[in-house]
């Protein structure tokens, strides 16, 4: 019988968080936790998703179109997705998924999941157009955000399926670049408080968007993607107070991811000042946008205290996880520390490079 494996990491987001829904570019990698599913053929014309780590069993019909879409059910919408890209199941499988990936931590596990299953399906049906890494993360973005409806932007589709660490242009036309490979001293605490995605991600845009327009309406010429902090208090001036803080964050988050790129673009990477920087992105999201909760704020900080270069919030907030930037051989103690501040988890990662299919056999 066929056997497929389609493996995809986890990401996080180490510039540019609530960014790329607005047009402004991000910087994220691929780390090494992953999402695994292992398909062996079947005779029964369904899929069987057996989903070990949260015991849950789903059988669907692979021929089953999904005329209308429960709130995020992904397996559907993927398929409704590539079959207009000549994706057409013709057998069943058997699907165990299992991952490490933490469960609402705001490192990507349903992301990772999504892509995982969308890989599988091409390698397993084709499609009508070519493969590539890039085609994976727009098919992942059209099946979560699109089809939905939802909120989010591409950075979680863009760096599992293009893998490594990229610098992501999310204004239309999108255009990416990989910046790196290897990122040493990484390290990611998970809060253990649930994230709220939707909601968060949904209040923020919102107003972001919304000040925005009122600009656009007031300033001719007004460039979102050329504003600069200098450009602040002119532009204020235009804006409700209550939109304010919305706009602020968006232009200085803008201003330290493309300080970051800078730095990335050198042939020696320099962590400290690459953990500085992260530490001012995430005073932004803590004071301006106000994502953080006492529980991330607190592993924040006793990170830094136990050596870190730097450390922010990871993905839309309210709970989720931090990443953290400490100096290489020295990981431990920050870890340790960061457990101590009441972390579920922390570990150290590694860049990984982003969704693939480790198997193909035919017994």
């Amino acid at each position: 019988m066929k056997e497929i494996i389609s493996l995809a990491s986890g990401r996080t987001c180490l510039f540019g968080d609530h960014q790329d829904y607005l047009g402004l570019p991000v910087i994220a990698c691929a780390i090494n936790r992953n999402i695994k599913l292992t398909a062996v053929q079947n005779d029964m014309q369904v899929f069987k998703l057996i989903m070990n780590d949260i015991n849950q069993v789903r059988v669907i019909d692979i021929h089953a179109t999904f005329p209308e879409l429960e709130r995020r059910d992904y397996f559907a919408s993927s398929l409704r997705v590539l079959k207009r890209h000549g994706c057409i199941p013709n057998v069943g499988y058997d699907i165990t998924i299992t991952g490490n990936i933490p469960i609402n931590s705001g490192t990507s596990s349903s992301s990772a999941l999504l892509l995982a299953w969308i890989n599988f399906l091409i390698e397993a049906y084709g499609v009508d157009d070519e493969v590539t890494p890039e085609f994976i993360a727009k098919m992942g973005y059209a099946s979560e955000v699109v089809e939905h409806g939802e909120p989010g932007g591409m950075m979680d589709h863009y760096s599992i399926g293009i893998g490594n660490i990229v610098h992501i242009d999310t204004k239309t036309p999108l255009s990416y670049t990989v910046i790196g490979t290897e990122l040493k001293g990484l390290i990611t605490g998970v809060s253990g408080v649930p994230k709220e995605t939707i909601g968060i991600i949904g209040d923020l845009k919102g107003n972001a968007l919304l000040a925005i327009n009122i600009l656009k309406q007031n300033i001719p010429n007004f460039d979102l993607n050329k504003t600069e902090i200098t450009d602040l208090k002119k532009y204020c001036n235009y804006l409700p107070d209550r939109l304010i803080p919305f706009f602020e964050g968006a232009i200085k988050n803008h201003h330290y991811t493309k300080l970051a790129l800078i730095e990335f673009q050198k042939p020696t990477l320099d962590l400290k000042k690459i953990g500085e920087l992260m530490n001012a992105h995430h005073a932004v999201l803590r004071d301006l946008l106000k994502i953080t909760v006492p529980r991330i704020d607190s592993m924040i900080d006793a990170a830094l205290k136990a050596g870190a270069y730097g450390a922010k919030i990871v993905g839309s907030g309210g709970g989720g996880s931090i990443v953290v930037m400490a100096e290489p051989g020295n990981e431990a103690p920050v870890v340790e520390a960061i457990l101590a501040a009441g972390a579920v988890e922390a570990y150290t990662v590694t860049v990984d490079p982003g969704v693939r299919i480790l198997e193909n056999i035919k017994n």
